[in-house]
């Protein structure tokens, strides 16, 4: 179900990326903001948004708090900047002020409080993800064994007479004590399985169906099934003319046509219970596919994500197992980044991986027609990306300034006036180059 209203193709993705933005931003400037007022360091104006003020309000603390009309970003604007970059101070109103006065400026305060409250904003970017991946995780649970059934999805077929609260004892005769040997079971070319299960404290055997069904569980944005037209849901019941009933035997024909056309027929349930055929016509993209080890494989795919036959009961565990869970997904997803920056530095990956503002915008609608869940998993990655991004040592970015503080540490004196003015117009060039380069990935990829 679509977490935004439609409002037409390009309106929408405009939208969803607006709010996907906003979110992270706001949480970003926000660790600037109450880190370097815990540090001593006062905020002039907090602001989502750039441009003329729509709507502000002053808090007892001094700090203006406004809606801007520009909505692409926004800034925090401390006592002594000269600009809302915090890139210098204003010399006339720093010489205006008194020690004490000064002390409250990111000019003026000891360098600890200057770092800290830099670092702040990437380090909220990254307790946005742990806390939004945590709970993610913690809500879908870990499913209960021996495996019982929750729900059944639906298939064009039915799902024989498995019902929800069996538990699965056993498919196709070989025993299945618990879910990490549900995969490895060979099954058949055919729409049913043979189940053993315990309904009701009772053991029967019934049928069932497929382990996992030829059918979408989820359709990866910007895919070539997702550009098709295909939804989670949707059930593929033959490829070029051939029947079939195992997701395996997607992946079997995706491989052998080798980005060839493949004709699908699909079967789409509604939700009143009714369903439709449809005939949808699609060429499978070489995707690069990240391995465990931080390599990369290339493949064809068309972006559908399998799912299982019916959905597990699950138990939910607590809340420092969330976090956990969070920490170690957040930390993943980090490291996927890095791994795919150096393969592509490297040549052997494309450098198509690299998108723009374009390729964003265009995920983030995906995301929120995919769902409120999906919507808030995508802001989740989006937030770790840029708590990453902004912590590389380029000048402009938070990690260019904690290089400039480094240097400060060590040597006891900050970099002099050119050596900065230098600098920042080299890390300037740079990341606008980056944008370019991703906005041009957006256009001809």
């Amino acid at each position: 179900m679509e977490f935004l209203p439609d409002f037409g193709n390009l309106l929408y993705t405009i939208i969803a990326f607006i709010l996907a933005l906003s979110v992270i931003v706001t949480v970003h400037e926000y660790g600037h903001y109450i880190i370097g007022r815990i540090c001593g360091i006062k905020a002039e104006a907090f602001s989502i948004g750039f441009g003329p003020t729509l709507i502000s309000r002053k808090d007892k603390h001094g700090t203006v708090w406004k809606l801007s009309a520009i909505p692409a970003g926004g800034y925090v604007k401390f006592l002594g900047d000269a600009n809302a970059a915090s890139a210098g101070a204003d010399e006339g109103a720093m010489a205006a002020l008194s020690a004490a006065e000064r002390r409250q400026t990111m000019h003026g305060a000891p360098l600890w409080a200057r770092a800290a409250t830099v670092a702040a904003g990437p380090a909220f970017n990254f307790i946005l993800s742990i806390f939004v991946f945590g709970a993610a995780i913690w809500w879908q649970g870990t499913a209960v064994e021996p495996p019982r059934v929750a729900e059944i999805v639906a298939l064009p077929n039915g799902s024989g007479d498995l019902r929800p609260g069996d538990a699965v004892l056993a498919i196709e005769g070989v025993d299945l004590p618990d879910y990490s040997a549900l995969m490895d079971i060979p099954t058949p070319e055919a729409p049913f399985l043979t189940y053993r299960i315990n309904r009701d404290g009772a053991d029967m055997e019934v049928e069932g169906p497929q382990i996992a069904p030829p059918r979408a569980d989820q359709v990866v944005p910007q895919s070539a099934g997702y550009e098709a037209g295909l939804l989670a849901g949707d059930v593929i019941t033959a490829i070029n003319g051939q029947e079939i009933w195992r997701f395996e035997d997607i992946v079997a024909a995706v491989d052998a046509t080798k980005g060839a056309p493949l004709d699908l027929q699909i079967w789409r349930p509604g939700e009143d219970g009714t369903s439709e055929t449809l005939n949808i016509t699609l060429s499978p993209k070489i995707i690069d596919i990240p391995q465990a080890d931080g390599s990369f494989t290339s493949d064809y795919k068309i972006g559908l994500m399998a799912g299982m036959g019916f959905s597990p009961e699950t138990e939910r565990g607590g809340v420092g197992e969330a976090l956990v869970n969070g920490t170690k997904q957040t930390w993943r997803t980090v490291t996927a980044s890095v791994s795919a920056i150096e393969n592509m530095v490297l040549g052997n990956i494309s450098s198509c991986n690299l998108r723009g503002a374009i390729g964003i915008a265009e995920g983030s609608a995906a995301a929120a027609k995919s769902g409120l869940a999906d919507f808030i998993w995508f802001i989740a990655l989006l937030s770790t990306a840029v708590g990453f991004i902004n912590l590389m040592p380029i000048p402009v970015l938070d990690g260019g300034h904690l290089m400039f503080h480094l240097w400060e540490g060590i040597t006891g004196k900050p970099p002099s006036d050119r050596v900065m003015s230098m600098m920042v117009s080299v890390g300037l060039a740079l990341v606008l180059s980056l944008m370019a380069f991703g906005l041009w990935n957006d256009i001809s990829c």
